[in-house]
């Protein structure tokens, strides 16, 4: 785990900034604001790991910890203790994990990994570390097993021996059992890979071994000679025993189970095919799959369980996975929605000498894990604490809100508590160990989840934890189409037609806002009343990009017609056959891509529809993808843009009061001199939709960046481009950047100059950034008023002025006055994100109204008074005096630009030459206020606020996988996350306080636990030694009488969590036992390098001898006189 420590004091250093801040009179303005932020309250590290461990491939379990461990494909470790208690760790080469093992209550694990190392971790501290590692050179590791309270690891490889290693020194013993003397000496063919190993429950001198090829062995320590072979004829995949000692069960590869007395070993007593039909003349029954796993599980007043997974018959083609639990007479097949990957019985004792008594089994699912109470009939399933379903459905945006209003977790709550599933068992969840951590941090987080279903999640994530609250279902507002023959034509994406693009929340009126990938808007009102809605309401825009000869339309600054270029351009429908007007060629127009229902809509309490926007089809060409989106409760508007232009919506009048192509916001002020274009010579594809020509990567695309790359004709697309490719779920998303695949350019590089003044015939130039702010519009304005500022992907700002009718009935009934104001600011590269600063330098956010109940029927009066108060105007405007300075923070690809208003004078800063940014956002950090950047190249900045001095530049990560490019999003009081695969989200942190007090805040897996007494021998069994055999292994496998392993076969790296990790450990109930064992492993290590010196010493002096002794023999026969 890096932890970076930015001590660099940068305050000095704004000669960076110089060379690209004009020194304009904007700078004289921003000096009035003492700066509280400095560079040594920013420190970046990681702090949680949320949601399921990403291709899991093994697990075990600590049953007196009570904590399961998960190994990932990745090498990545996960830990997991009662709901709130998770841990996240990796190992440094990337390796699989191909098994676990815990030391049972000793707050250790071993990790054995695919590339033939096996590791030691320390969980007796927040953060485990690897204590020691052994790699092995010569031999594949195949299966380990650690027998309870043994120091003595016995390793199974691929070419059948298997070593034993000491846990606690992790050197190899020289004790090795070799594949040829286990099996037959008359045997010619090579047995296989060790596939199992475990002791004899009752007699630790006993060892079974178990090959792949079919044989099995029992192994005797001490005479270190075979005692019996087992051999049958199809190959083993495991193997458990009977807790007695007596028996053991075999699992096959062709679905059977073979029972086997330990001292017969000719034949097995019992052949069982679980999933096998009996064929009536006595003949074997017909193969299955094989069974993959077994465990065999006694109870002291029933039957004993075998629990096995696979082993189905090969015509049941197209059934789900199942794991079968076989209790008695009665056999139960419990089919899983995902692949198998392991299981494991949880058992009341950890000695496998005594009646076992399962209660639960924990199935490890490709993309799930699910345990199963075995005390309840129908063997329900325990409703899972953990936050494991993030990837219910992929996720397509997220964003992340920290220092919420206080009452906004508990109505969510409230109303996501009815959506719980029921039937789950009534028990407390087994994994139930460690402690929590004491928290510091008391302000609410959330993180809002957009998926590819059209699903919207809201989780908790206050103090490093995450859980559900509630989950919206945007599909149910359209038409579902019952098959795939049934697709509307107007579909303009192959699958997932409702995923979410885009998000917009206000916390305080509670107001959701979704821009799904169909062209369509959504917005939504919270309610705590289930409610019926007769008919959706529904907006269709024909929002079109059209420059022709004619002139723009007068933009002098009274109300623009809601028309724009082209005349029927908005359609307000309430019923709901749409106004399409296919032509007689079959031209598709005014048809929006989806159909909203037209039933009535029951919508239970939580977000319920207000009204749905959709973009329609223009001409045969498909509505373009929506590129930003914002809501505004005060004001009661929605705005939404894309590569064709901007929409404003007024929601509470149900009216589209501005629909302009982007060049028509211009007006006289447009920079650029664009090409006419007509819309039908040549198709653009939707969003990376349509035939995509296939020389269509341009070499200028390929340096540009996702919102450019989106904008431009040319959609770069996975495969390099192929024609005819329909979207695809990756190509769904907003910012579609990859590098491109022939490694021509895969530096994100951007070539763009921001002095464009002719543009690409085909470029459009997308709305990229939306904000509302009540602040000064127009260069020398007094009063600050209600605005829309948008950027574009061409780094232009035009600032829009808002002119509202009074609250209450006005508010109804007169319109809302649209009217370009003429500011216009330019930065290089497309705009990212906007904010507004007062004159103590402290944000504005946009004006809101205070929440209040939508469907407060009964209560007319109190809904008319909620209607008329005045909204939470949050500028502190004409109260004030005239000399009010707000500052306008503009971010884009390239640069941060301040601007003082309503003087216009600004200070700039460069963030990035080589690369661009991909996430911005203007954040509360303590006291202050600061920008922060995330950059293709993996560094993640901050920038002090006015004056953009750089108070954090860190190289992070590097920029692998789209997936963290379109979810990285920065919060307040100095928090941050992503998706770091499709199934996990990282939160991380870039505040030095956060970085200090994160240990506190961690759970801890380790507990004092007494480990349960060994089960009683009773007293005949004692006389006449019917019960468990000890051994001494030290004995055996010790060096004085096995000898030394040979060096070349595995060598020894210290880890990083060596005695230092322990000393951090040694703390609490188990202290003096932890200092006593350090002080022990610090003699042991003194010890060690001692031995080593002597070793060195002895070496010296025997060379040193030699060299007396040569010396010797030279001048033996030569006179003194000689020398």
């Amino acid at each position: 785990m890096k932890k970076f420590n930015i001590r660099k004091v940068l305050d000095g250093l704004t000669a960076v900034s110089s060379s690209s801040a004009a020194s304009q009179p904007g700078n004289k303005e921003n000096d009035l604001i003492p700066e509280t932020l400095q560079s040594e309250h920013f420190q970046l590290c990681k702090t949680v790991r949320h949601g399921f461990p990403y291709q899991p491939s093994s697990m075990t379990f600590d049953p007196v910890q009570k904590i399961l461990a998960i190994g990932t494909q990745s090498g990545a470790l996960r830990l997991f203790g009662r709901p709130g208690v998770e841990c996240y760790c990796q190992h440094d080469s990337g390796a699989a994990v191909i098994q676990l093992q815990f030391l049972i209550n000793e707050g250790a694990l071993v990790s054995a990994l695919a590339d033939d190392s096996i590791h030691l971790w320390n969980l007796r501290q927040k953060r485990p570390a690897i204590l020691h590692s052994l790699k092995f050179n010569r031999e594949r590791i195949t299966f380990c097993h650690l027998p309870f309270q043994s120091k003595w690891l016995y390793v199974g490889t691929e070419r059948g021996n298997i070593h034993i290693v000491n846990v606690e020194s992790f050197t190899l013993s020289g004790y090795v059992i070799m594949w040829n003397k286990a099996i037959e000496l008359s045997s010619k063919a090579h047995p296989g890979p060790v596939v199992h190993i475990s002791d004899n429950p009752m007699d630790e001198g006993k060892l079974i071994i178990g090959f792949e090829s079919g044989i099995v062995v029992l192994w005797d320590l001490k005479s270190k000679k075979a005692d019996y072979r087992y051999t049958y004829d199809e190959a083993i995949h495991s193997l458990a025993w009977h807790h007695e000692g007596k028996q053991f069960i075999c699992s096959h590869s062709d679905g059977t189970l073979t029972i086997w007395n330990v001292k017969s070993p000719g034949k097995p007593v019992q052949t069982i095919t679980p999933h096998g039909k009996q064929p009536k003349d006595g003949k074997k029954p017909e193969p299955c799959k094989p069974i993959l796993k077994v465990e065999y599980k006694t109870t002291r007043a029933g039957d004993p369980y075998m629990i096995l997974s696979g082993g189905l018959s090969y015509d049941t083609v197209g059934r789900r996975p199942c794991l079968t639990v076989m209790h008695g007479k009665s056999t139960a097949v419990l089919e899983m929605d995902h692949p198998i990957v392991d299981f494991l019985t949880l058992c009341e004792t950890p000695y496998p000498n005594d009646f076992q008594e399962p209660y639960a089994v924990v199935v490890l699912l490709e993309k799930d894990l699910v345990v199963i109470d075995l005390a309840q009939n129908g063997y329900p399933i325990f409703e899972n604490p953990y936050p494991l379903a993030i990837h219910e459905s992929p996720v397509t945006c997220c964003e992340y809100f920290a220092d919420c209003p206080v009452d906004i977790i508990p109505a969510l709550y409230s109303v996501g508590a009815r959506q719980k599933r029921q039937g789950y068992s009534k028990k407390e969840w087994p994994i139930s160990g460690g402690n929590w951590g004491l928290g510091t941090q008391s302000y609410p987080e959330i993180i809002i989840t957009g998926h590819a279903d059209g699903s919207v999640k809201f989780w908790d994530a206050s103090a490093i934890m995450l859980q559900v609250l509630y989950k919206l279902k945007t599909a149910k507002v359209f038409e579902k189409s019952r098959n795939k023959e049934d697709k509307p034509s107007t579909d303009i994406v192959d699958e997932d037609p409702f995923a979410i693009q885009i998000l917009s929340w206000c916390a305080e009126s509670r107001m959701l806002c979704v821009a799904g990938v169909s062209a369509h808007v959504i917005v939504y009102r919270f309610s705590k009343q289930e409610v019926t809605t007769e008919v959706v309401q529904l907006l269709e825009v024909r929002l079109q990009y059209e420059l022709n000869d004619a002139e723009s339309p007068d933009v002098g600054g009274e109300q623009l017609p809601a028309g724009g270029t082209s005349s029927p351009q908005t359609s307000v429908s309430h019923s709901h056959p749409s106004t399409s007007s296919s032509s007689s060629d079959g031209i598709r127009d005014n048809v929006p891509c989806l159909k909203v229902r037209s039933t009535p809509l029951k919508q239970s309490p939580g977000y319920q529809v207000e009204l749905v926007v959709q973009l329609v089809w223009v001409s045969g060409e498909p509505p373009q993808q929506i590129t930003s989106l914002a809501v505004n409760s005060s004001y009661g508007l929605v705005v939404f843009g894309n590569s064709n232009g901007l929409a404003v919506v007024d929601y509470l009048q149900k009216t589209v009061l501005l629909n302009l192509g982007t060049v028509e916001l211009y007006g006289s002020n447009d920079p650029y001199q664009r090409q006419p274009r007509s819309p039908r010579k040549s198709r653009q594809p939707s969003g990376g939709l349509g035939d995509i020509s296939e020389g269509s990567t341009t070499s200028e695309d390929r340096c540009k960046s996702p919102t450019s790359v989106l904008t431009s004709n040319h959609q770069q697309l996975y495969n390099g481009g192929c024609r005819g490719a329909k979207m695809s779920r990756k190509l769904s998303l907003p910012t579609e950047l990859k590098p491109d695949l022939d490694g021509r350019d895969s530096s994100f590089s951007r070539s763009r100059s921001s002095s464009v003044t002719s543009i690409d015939k085909e470029a459009r130039e997308a709305i990229t950034s939306l904000h509302f702010a009540e602040t000064f519009a127009r260069k020398g304005e007094a009063v600050a008023t209600p605005s829309l500022w948008v950027g574009t992907s061409l780094g232009t700002v035009l600032a829009v002025a808002l002119s509202l009718p009074p609250p209450g009935e006005q508010r109804l009934l007169q319109p809302v006055i649209v009217s370009p104001s003429g500011t216009l600011i330019r930065l290089k590269g497309s705009i990212l994100r906007m904010a507004f600063l007062d004159s103590t330098g402290a944000i504005i956010p946009p004006s809101h109204e205070p929440w209040y109940e939508p469907n407060a029927f009964d209560d007319r009066d109190e809904r008319e008074k909620a209607r008329k108060r005045r909204p939470v105007s949050v500028s502190p405007s004409a109260s004030q005096e005239l000399s009010e300075t707000h500052y306008a923070v503009v971010c884009s690809e390239k640069q941060a630009k301040v601007l003082a208003l309503p003087s216009q004078a600004s200070v700039k800063h460069s963030i990035t030459e080589t690369s661009f940014v991909l996430r911005s956002d203007v954040v509360q950090m303590g006291s202050g206020v600061c920008v922060a950047c995330f950059c293709a190249n993996g560094h993640i900045m901050a920038l002090s606020l006015p004056s953009l001095r750089p108070l954090l530049d860190v190289n992070y990560l590097p920029l692998t996988d789209m997936r963290i490019a379109r979810t990285f999003c920065f919060s307040n009081n100095g928090q941050a996350m992503y998706l770091i695969s499709p199934t996990e989200i990282q939160r991380i942190t870039y505040s030095q306080d956060t970085c200090e007090n994160l240990q506190e805040m961690l759970g801890e897996l380790f507990t004092p636990v007494e480990t349960p007494e060994a089960p009683n021998r009773g007293f005949f069994k004692g006389l006449f030694g019917g019960g468990a055999q000890s051994l001494d292994r030290e004995e055996l496998f010790g060096e004085s009488v096995a000898g030394k392993a040979s060096r070349s076969l595995a060598q020894h790296i210290p880890g990083p969590g060596g005695i230092e990790g322990m000393k951090g450990a040694a703390s609490g109930v188990v202290g003096d036992l932890a200092r006593a064992r350090i002080a022990l492993d610090e003699r042991g290590q003194k010890l060690g390098e001692l031995e080593e010196r002597t070793a060195a010493m002895m070496a010296s002096a025997e060379s040193f001898s030699k060299h007396a002794h040569d010396m010797m023999l030279k001048c033996k026969d030569k006179k003194w006189y000689q020398f």
